[in-house]
């Protein structure tokens, strides 16, 4: 059964009105750290919907990823602090996949790896950021750093394909009003799957944007078409680095 949302009164709109600029507040205040400039090692813009009734709202959410020597897996860090649904275990599980089947085909799969949404104290739940995490891990491993200026969405299967999600116009128009607040370089953009690109139907400040180069969508297949854009190196080079990291992981 489809759930029904109640539409929220004018008073209620005002409120959650209130709660967007409070936390657009928090990230130009730097007291929410999200960075859109700069690049680093195992850090990744994931894209979010905060959605109460039938007010929803988009905004990046930081996303980490530590990899070290071990056998202790995937650890996800939500779920050890029971803040994580199931779908959202379920892609953690989807990427233990995908890193056996690409990369241990010759080799056990010998790593620790812990994933943490940062300054995030609520439920988390849905795939939609597994593309985004996995990002994190093959940037920790290959100690290639991610671009901060271009975020993501994306759920991932076991054979790296990026499968379409919920909310695409939200996110985007989230992280180009943080990018705005931020002062707008250019260079700044999102990825998105691109199963949903017939979706789209953004205001007209960020098509303007689009049109005049400041800002920048990109439609994604896979997971390596992906890592090519949100860390300028090719793809065959981020997972020969990969590779050599697990193989001395399992020496």
């Amino acid at each position: 059964m489809k759930k029904q949302f109640k539409r929220p009164s004018v008073v209620e709109k005002v409120f959650y009105q209130k709660l967007e600029r409070e936390i657009d507040d928090h990230i130009v205040e730097e007291t929410m750290l999200i960075q859109t400039n700069g690049e680093k090692i195992g850090q990744v813009n994931g894209l979010a919907v905060y959605t109460i009734d039938d007010y929803a709202f988009g905004r990046p959410v930081k996303i980490t990823s530590t990899t070290y020597k071990g056998k202790q897996g995937i650890v996800d860090i939500e779920k050890a602090a029971d803040l994580s649904g199931a779908i959202h275990t379920k892609g953690i599980h989807i990427i233990t996949g995908f890193l056996g089947y690409e990369f241990a085909q010759k080799i056990p799969l010998s790593l620790s790896c812990n994933i943490c949404f940062e300054q995030s104290y609520g439920q988390i739940d849905g795939d939609s950021a597994s593309s985004a995490e996995l990002y994190g891990i093959l940037s920790s491993l290959s100690e290639v750093p991610i671009k901060q200026n271009i975020a993501t969405t994306g759920s991932v299967n076991q054979f790296g394909e990026i499968q379409p999600i919920g909310g695409v116009n939200e996110k985007i128009e989230g992280f180009f009003r943080v990018c705005h607040m931020k002062g707008l370089k250019g260079n700044e953009g999102v990825m998105i799957p691109h199963q949903n690109k017939q979706d789209l139907m953004l205001g007209e400040e960020v098509i303007e944007a689009v049109k005049n180069g400041q800002f920048h969508i990109y439609t994604i297949k896979n997971i390596w078409e992906g890592i090519e854009i949100i860390t300028g190196v090719e793809a065959n080079k981020v997972k020969e680095k990969v590779m050599h990291k697990l193989e001395n992981f399992n020496s």
